[in-house]
């Protein structure tokens, strides 16, 4: 479904990914994993078009999408849940899951049936569906975060730390909906602080170190390895 090819992006004479190769496969959980500065969410971001690769090729269902604007790229499938959430503070809940459906060719019915479907996933959003996003709770954010993503019905979705901040049992709870999402045919990139919870939901994961990839295998593989334990798991 994807494919990173070479990828090399730089920020001014910084080198943020060195040529790196990433496949995810349509029905996968594939994680990045890796220190802070590592080139996880700049992976991420030339994905959705947020920073223009430098080199290499992004290849989406067959098609070069590097370089392609962000617009573009949610009208074909791609949609990102950002790292802090990026919800509008001044804009309800439910404005908030419109502007999320900002791509869609719909009718009004259509968004109005969306955003029922996402209310069905996450319930709290229901009983805050007129409240102002900036007063929402840490995990409230988050949910609306994915939710708003949801409206633009991802092929491909894109998750930048979803766990960031919250409490050990939001965290369950949102790898949990992560799960489900993904359950239901959602491809899922997920770039998440977490190295053992990212690789308890992933099927597969890349390991990146200074921009490059030092290791990938199936998660279970990279949960038994002892020096991914040892650097990244706590052991």
């Amino acid at each position: 479904m994807l494919l990173l090819e070479s990828l090399d992006v730089r920020y001014g004479a910084i080198r943020a990914l060195s040529g790196i190769d990433i496949a995810v496969r349509q029905g996968e959980i594939v994680t990045l994993i890796g220190a802070n500065g590592a080139g996880k969410s700049t992976a991420i971001r030339a994905v959705s078009g947020l920073v223009t690769p430098y080199a290499g090729r992004i290849v989406y269902h067959g098609e070069d999408v590097a370089g392609m604007p962000a617009h573009a790229l949610v009208e074909r499938g791609i949609c990102q849940a950002p790292e802090g959430r990026r919800i509008f503070a001044n804009l309800t809940v439910r404005e908030n899951l419109e502007m999320g459906a900002y791509a869609c060719r719909g009718s009004r019915a259509e968004i109005r049936d969306e955003i029922e479907r996402v209310l069905e996933r996450f319930p709290r959003l229901r009983e805050r569906i007129g409240q102002m996003g900036g007063t929402l709770s840490g995990g409230e954010q988050q949910m609306l975060a994915i939710g708003r993503a949801l409206m633009a019905r991802p092929k491909l979705l894109l998750l930048d730390e979803p766990s960031l901040g919250l409490a050990p049992f939001l965290v369950q709870q949102i790898l949990g909906i992560i799960r489900d999402i993904n359950q239901q045919g959602v491809t899922i990139l997920l770039v998440e602080q977490n190295a053992y919870q990212a690789l308890r939901i992933a099927h597969r994961a890349y390991v990146l170190e200074s921009g490059q990839i030092a290791m990938q295998g199936r998660s279970e593989d990279l949960l038994a390895d002892e020096g991914v334990r040892r650097a990244y798991l706590g052991h």
